[in-house]
């Protein structure tokens, strides 16, 4: 019974997060905790600006995911032509953090979130993820 409860705990605490594939596109809350950011937060503390797409948003979405793709500890798990999910692992402990981006070509937008599956505290990194995407991709003059 014992090794049933522990297992159940370690099957919930690994479970994934996934961009909502519905018309709505919506990104998974952040938790009440301050190792997450999204654009869709409510919150000023998660809050992060979506990223503004400048020109062709197809364009923009194949650069978010060669970004994603050139990190050596990120993998992209699951995506559709308007949705993906990432997954990065740090270097020291092996934590895993949860990356989704919704694509509103119509608004001209990436909504994006990085989140913690663990711990309370991220020392700002899923933030500092988030800003260096956006970085390459004003780089590459995908974004506004």
């Amino acid at each position: 019974m014992k090794s049933i409860f522990i297992f159940f705990i370690i099957m919930t605490l690994s479970m994934t997060t996934h961009a909502d594939t519905s018309a709505k596109k919506k990104l998974p809350p952040c938790q009440d905790t301050p190792n997450c950011v999204s654009s869709q937060a409510t919150s000023k503390s998660h809050y992060i600006a979506p990223f503004k797409v400048s020109g062709d948003p197809v364009l923009a979405w194949k650069e978010l995911r060669k970004a994603i793709m050139t990190h050596v500890r990120m993998v992209i798990t699951h995506e559709t032509e308007t949705t993906l999910h990432a997954e990065a692992t740090s270097l020291v402990l092996s934590f895993v953090d949860d990356i989704d981006a919704i694509l509103d070509a119509e608004a001209g937008l990436i909504h994006i979130r990085s989140a913690s599956r663990l711990g309370h505290s991220d020392f700002g990194v899923n933030r500092k993820r988030i800003e260096k995407f956006r970085t390459q991709l004003r780089k590459l003059h995908v974004l506004g």
